[in-house]
């Protein structure tokens, strides 16, 4: 609920400040945030995990439109997707870098005793429940990877 009503403030400054680009990436979020409430079986109230998830995955969206918009040479579409992806962004709380995941990672399969690729999806499902909302799930497994190899 906590996001909800962050987002609802930014959304009306944006629209004060008549930010377009803003505005739009934050409808968007809102748009997410309401579809996922209103879904069948879905919950009246998000947990913060599956806001944190929901943002992600919008995060997600906008750069990979705005890779394809590049490759095919769209540079004016896809500037706003990266612009939104950013704003998007700033609500999910601060990301790890490589090498704060590459310490989590060397700890879990220290732990684990991993010792051969075999052992990635143990090492990868504990990854992910540590490190939640603060790392890209594709950033984790090339660490993995490369540390299991």
């Amino acid at each position: 609920m906590a996001l909800e009503n962050e987002i609802t403030s930014a959304l009306k400054d944006a629209m004060r400040a008549k930010d377009t680009l803003k505005l739009e990436a934050l409808r968007a979020i809102k748009s997410a945030l309401l579809l996922a409430k209103t879904q069948t079986g879905g919950t009246p109230e998000l947990s913060e995990d599956d806001e944190i998830k929901l943002l992600q995955k919008l995060v997600k969206q906008r750069k990979e439109s705005a890779t394809i918009f590049r490759d095919q040479n769209r540079i004016d579409l896809a500037e706003p997707e990266e612009a939104q992806a950013q704003i998007i962004a700033a609500f999910l709380p601060e990301q790890l870098s490589e090498e704060q995941i590459t310490a989590i990672i060397d700890d879990i399969i220290a732990t684990t005793g991993a010792s051969s690729m075999k052992d990635m999806g143990q090492v990868m499902g504990m990854a992910n429940q540590k490190m939640a909302g603060k790392a890209d799930g594709k950033t984790i497994a090339t660490v993995v990877k490369q540390r299991l190899s």
